[in-house]
């Protein structure tokens, strides 16, 4: 969110064109390369934290709640996918104290012997989740989203 809510803040604009978002993350801060802030701006876009509005980028959060730490440059992780499924599986680690390899072996079960290869992973981590009262809520729209692109 800091890197995207980055060029808004410092142009002082709620709405930018997507050639000015490049220019800001590829040239003007040197961050990454045109391709890199071109994989930023589809996730930020898949993500739903930037839409368009007409042919201008809008944010979709307050970027005014956002801190951008001086001399802020992002690391590599902003290009990494946020995977669901992994995120609550580390919950459940950290809550239960297993392995995660204990977890997964647990949700690969679930889905060969319970439900005959039926299941896909997101709706397994969800019960097994419920099994270990975690919570998942936060992350239930993004697990929704990734089952309907299959």
């Amino acid at each position: 969110m800091v890197t995207i809510a980055a060029p808004f803040r410092h142009t002082r604009k709620d709405r930018l064109k997507r050639n000015e978002v490049l220019y800001y993350l590829a040239f003007d801060r040197k961050w990454m390369s045109i391709e890199q802030a071109n994989i930023i701006l589809k996730r930020a876009l898949d993500e739903g934290l930037i839409g368009y509005d007409g042919e201008m980028l809008a944010p979709k959060f307050d970027i005014a709640s956002i801190d951008i730490p001086i001399g802020f440059k992002p690391s590599s992780a902003v290009f990494e996918a946020n995977d669901p499924v992994k995120s609550v599986t580390d919950r459940i680690v950290k809550a239960t104290g297993k392995k995660e390899t204990e977890i997964v072996s647990e949700m690969n079960r679930l889905i060969a012997k319970d439900y005959d290869n039926l299941l896909r992973p997101e709706a397994a981590i969800v019960i097994i989740a419920k099994r270990y009262s975690v919570g998942f809520g936060d992350e239930l729209p993004q697990l929704k989203e990734q089952l309907l692109k299959k």
